[in-house]
Formats: C-alpha cells, sequence, structure tokens
C-alpha cells in the first residue's frame, strides 16, 4: 500500500500544476492586454506629437496678386496693411492691446480699412506657417478675422517658439471647429496646401517694401517698422487722408 500511495503521488502533482497553469493563463492575457494598449496609446501619441511635413515657403516661386485679407469697408479713405507673422509674440500683443482701439475708433468709423499680410518668420517660428494655412482655410469661409483672433489670442497653446510643440495641427482643427468652419471643407484645404501660394504673395510683398519685422505697416505708402501704438497708427492714417 504504501507503494500504492507513493504511485499516486505523482498523479495529484501533475494536478496541481495544471490548475497553476490554468491560473497564470488569464494572468499572461490581461498582462499581454495591457502591453497591445499600451504600444497602440503610444503610437496615438507620437502621431500626435510628431511634426507634419513642412510648408516650404520660396521667395522665387510664381504666386497671384497679393491682396491681404479686408477688415473694413473697402472704399475707406485709407488702408492700413499690416505684416504680422501669427506665431510672433508682438503681433500677438499688438492684437491684444492696440487693435481694439483701431478697429473700433479708425475701422469701425470708416476712417480707414486695414487688410493682413502673412509675413511668416519661418526660421524662427516652426509653427508659423500652418497658422496662416489654417487661416487661409477659414478665409474660403469667409471667416479670416475670426480664426485670427483666437490664433493670436490663443499664442501660447500651439506656438513652437518657446516650448516643444512639434504638431499644432490639433489645435488648429480645435480652433477651426471653434469659429464654426465646415470642417470637410477646412481639412480638405489644409491637406491639399492649396492656399499655400496666396500665403507666399503675401510674403513676397513685403519682402519688395523690405519689412524688417513683425508687425510692420504700411500705411498712405509709407513703411512703419515694428509694432505702433494707436496714437501713431491715427496720425499715419490722419496724414494719408490728407494726402488724399
Amino acid at each position: 500500500m504504501a507503494q500504492g500511495q507513493r504511485r499516486k503521488q505523482p498523479s495529484g502533482t501533475n494536478k496541481s500544476s495544471g490548475a497553476a497553469s490554468a491560473q497564470k493563463s488569464p494572468v499572461l492575457f490581461v498582462a499581454l492586454i495591457v502591453v497591445l494598449v499600451a504600444i497602440g496609446a503610444g503610437g496615438i501619441y507620437y502621431k500626435m506629437q510628431s511634426a507634419p511635413k513642412p510648408i516650404v515657403l520660396s521667395e522665387t516661386a510664381s504666386a497671384p496678386k497679393s491682396e491681404g485679407y479686408l477688415l473694413g469697408n473697402p472704399d475707406a479713405p485709407v488702408t492700413i496693411i499690416e505684416f504680422a507673422d501669427f506665431e510672433c509674440e508682438q503681433c500677438a500683443n499688438f492684437a491684444a492691446v492696440t487693435e481694439p482701439d483701431v478697429r473700433k475708433r479708425l475701422i469701425e468709423t470708416g476712417l480707414a480699412n486695414m487688410r493682413f499680410y502673412d509675413f511668416p518668420l519661418v526660421d524662427k517660428h516652426p509653427n508659423s506657417m500652418f497658422a496662416s494655412l489654417a487661416a487661409s482655410c477659414a478665409a474660403d469661409q469667409g471667416k479670416f478675422w475670426p480664426m485670427h483672433d483666437v490664433l493670436l489670442a490663443r499664442q501660447s497653446e500651439w506656438e513652437g517658439h518657446t516650448q516643444n510643440k512639434p504638431n499644432p495641427v490639433p489645435e488648429l482643427e480645435s480652433y477651426a471647429k471653434e469659429v464654426g468652419l465646415d470642417m470637410n471643407k477646412y481639412k480638405a484645404c489644409f491637406e491639399s496646401r492649396e492656399n499655400v501660394p496666396r500665403i507666399t504673395a503675401h510674403y513676397k510683398a513685403g519682402l519688395e517694401l523690405q519689412v524688417p519685422a513683425t508687425p510692420s505697416f504700411v500705411i498712405g505708402g509709407t513703411l512703419y517698422r515694428g509694432s505702433q501704438p494707436y496714437d501713431a497708427i491715427r496720425r499715419a492714417v490722419e496724414l494719408a487722408a490728407r494726402k488724399n
């Protein structure tokens, strides 16, 4: 009997081993699922953070006539032309501090209108061209100025100059939704990059005028370098009106 009992012992040991293996299987399966989810999440994060293909701005490429983006009465006696970079901190400051007075006291009263020209300083501002492209796509739907306003007001969320933001596209898409764009049209416009020649035309116009920095202004044919306070812009408008 002692021998019989010894023969049964290995059989009992095998059952125990099988049970342990059965218990380990769900644990291994769960661990595998966790790993796969982590890999998938990592891939999504990488896709969101990785930089999109750069937009090339050529100084020599042919471009359409540059007209800028109009704000105000097209028949106003004076036009304020602003050359600006959406990623430029001084441009954001101008939009927040000075431009509200310009709009209320000069544009809305009909003393002047305003035209915005893209002047992206791509060597300093890696995301500027993407912002200009987003704004151009908004312009195609009649909403350049709402997009202009949100891009500059929330510049810190998408700019790549002072922070590691290689891919501003998700933020730009959220602004497009916020200002009420048709997102299918917006995405088709943005992905095709069909408006790059328009941005190029604006940029080349600035080069021809020897724009040295952003923002800069042309009022009555005179170039005003750098950001300007409201009083200086008003004086320039009044001077230009007298010349007319």
